[in-house]
């Protein structure tokens, strides 16, 4: 008798892959929003006062630095990103008054695996829970499923259930929580984690598109169709990744 030879699941080819470009020095601009990279001498000063709104400095309880003392201060740790290229910070730029209301970065950006994340996002109150925010999410996973990556990661603490309930209301998957993934300002962080990846963008850019469009707001500037109804069909069910 002949040994049989058990055929081994490797995953499936990715064929003609190139490397994708890095978002250095990037610009985004929509209807509501413009993201630019962000600078200290540029940005600092409207952003310090922005994020000065939280007096109970809310914003700060699971970001690992901050909050900061000074205008000065909050400089300098921009000026610590400014010539890096991962993490790559924007500025989000409220098009109604051209003031700096928040900020987001790229950052484990990888072009050889096509695996791009969003995170250290701080609005400040000014851009909280507005739909000028949820366009700077789109644009941004907009950039990076259009310049052809595969997969865009959204991490938060577990804890952190404004964060999960965001991810997933703009669309990103939950796939787990990492345990003890790190220690953060003192305290045990577990890591949730969630992604989008390309197949998915077609449905999501509709998805955002019919939420942002004039059609979804009355004249009271209210919306008729929330975004996390219309996402919540696409996203991936956990119990349905296959590990056999």
């Amino acid at each position: 008798m002949g040994l049989k030879i058990k055929r081994m699941k490797i995953g499936e080819i990715v064929d003609n892959f190139k490397v994708r470009p890095h978002p250095s020095n990037i610009i985004l601009e929509g209807n509501l929003v413009r993201l630019e990279p962000l600078k200290a001498d540029k940005h600092s000063v409207h952003l310090f006062e922005s994020n000065a709104i939280d007096k109970e400095e809310i914003n700060w309880t699971y970001l690992p630095y901050g909050p900061f003392e000074t205008v000065e201060i909050y400089a300098d740790w921009i000026k610590e990103f400014e010539k890096g290229n991962d993490p790559v910070f924007l500025a989000i730029i409220r098009k109604s008054d051209s003031i700096p209301v928040g900020i987001a970065s790229y950052l484990r950006i990888k072009p050889n695996d096509g695996s791009i994340e969003v995170g250290h996002i701080n609005y400040s109150p000014l851009l909280q829970n507005t739909t000028e925010g949820t366009e700077a999410m789109f644009l941004m996973m907009k950039w990076a499923f259009e310049n052809g990556y595969r997969r865009y990661e959204w991490k938060c603490n577990a804890l952190n259930i404004k964060s999960r309930n965001a991810a997933q209301r703009l669309g990103f998957s939950y796939e787990g929580v990492f345990r003890q993934m790190g220690i953060k300002k003192g305290r045990n962080r577990n890591t949730a984690w969630f992604a989008a990846i390309d197949k998915e963008w077609k449905d999501l850019k509709k998805c955002f598109e019919n939420y942002l469009s004039d059609d979804n707001f009355d004249e009271r500037k209210l919306r008729k169709v929330s975004l996390s109804s219309l996402t919540k069909p696409i996203l991936y069910k956990l119990d349905n990744m296959e590990f056999s």
